[in-house]
Parts: C-alpha cells; structure tokens; sequence
C-alpha cells in the first residue's frame, strides 16, 4: 500500500437546526488519509491498473473501519471523496476510489446497495472540498441527499492524494421535503 502520511478523523453533530431541536442529534463522520500518490515521479502512466489492486482495496479497508468507528450508529448516508496534489492527475484520485476494490468495503460495512456518491479533483494542501452523500439503499430519498465539507490542512502535498469517506446516521437535520414519488 502507498504509505499513510496522516488521518484526519472528524466527527460533527447537529443538535440544533432551524432554531429547534434535534433529538437525536444528526451525527456525521469523515475520514481522510494523505497517502503518497503511487504513480507520483513516474511521468505520464498509461496502465494504473496494477498499483489500483495493491493500493485500492487496503485503503478502502482502512478507511471504511475508521468513519463506521467513528460514526458509531449505522450508516445511512455515504460518500467518498479525492483531492489529488499538484504533481498528480485527477485521474490518479478517481482510480483509486472508483473500484468496487476500494468501494465494497464500505458498502459491505454499511449493508449498502446503492452507487456510492463521489467527488475529486487536483487540489493544493488545505484546500476544501464537498463530500456528496446519498441514503445507502435508495440514492432517491431526498431526507439523505446532502453534503460535507471537509479539508486537511497539510494535506495534499503535491506528491500525494488525500482520499476520504463520509458517512452519516441519517438523513438531514430537519428534513421536511416531500418524496420523489409525490411529483411523479
């Protein structure tokens, strides 16, 4: 595996929203690892393939165990994200994180059916971005279709790729929004 530079854990809830209580509280978990870009140095590479089976599934293992810990409730929404440095391509983000090498894990641990929602791009360190996340069973229930912003601060350095998941209890805090199925 790329080696792990650093993990970010971050854990947010809601208790209050729109001036009213939220009980339970909505509770959000992201996890980002700054892992050194395997194809970093190596000039334009034609074949990921071979790095995105060694790199994908132990990364997709780590980080699926750590936001499921770290949400500690089941998972109802998900998503995954990433930032590529400088001297990467965003094409180097998206082979790492779209893979069901990488993806299954988190979808087995949160009993997930659904497409897991996605966002990358090239990025310089401390740069922010917006996890997309969808319901884990049926990406049209709109209670569920929200994002998280997330950032790490030293990361990623220009030969590396920060790769996260995110992962919420529910859905928004208030949600209130009629279902798809009301204007079909």
């Amino acid at each position: 595996m790329s080696t792990v530079r650093a993990i970010h854990t971050i854990v947010d809830e809601t208790h209050i929203e729109g001036g009213k209580q939220v009980d339970p509280p909505a509770r959000v978990a992201v996890v980002l690892a700054a892992v050194e870009n395997p194809w970093a140095g190596k000039g334009f590479v034609q074949d990921l393939q071979p790095l995105i089976d060694e790199v994908a599934p132990q990364l997709g293992k780590l980080l699926s165990d750590r936001v499921v810990g770290a949400l500690g409730a089941p998972v109802e929404a998900y998503g995954k994200a990433a930032i590529v440095g400088l001297d990467g391509e965003i094409e180097h983000g998206s082979g790492l994180i779209h893979t069901l090498k990488f993806g299954n894990h988190f979808r087995d641990a949160a009993q997930a059916t659904t497409l897991l929602p996605a966002v990358e791009k090239r990025a310089a360190a401390g740069s922010t971005f917006d996890i997309p996340l969808k319901h884990v069973t049926d990406a049209t229930i709109r209670s569920h279709h929200q994002t998280v912003e997330a950032r790490m601060p030293d990361g990623p350095r220009a030969n590396e790729i920060v790769i996260g998941l995110a992962a919420a209890a529910q859905g928004r805090p208030q949600a209130r929004l009629a279902p798809l199925t009301s204007e079909q």
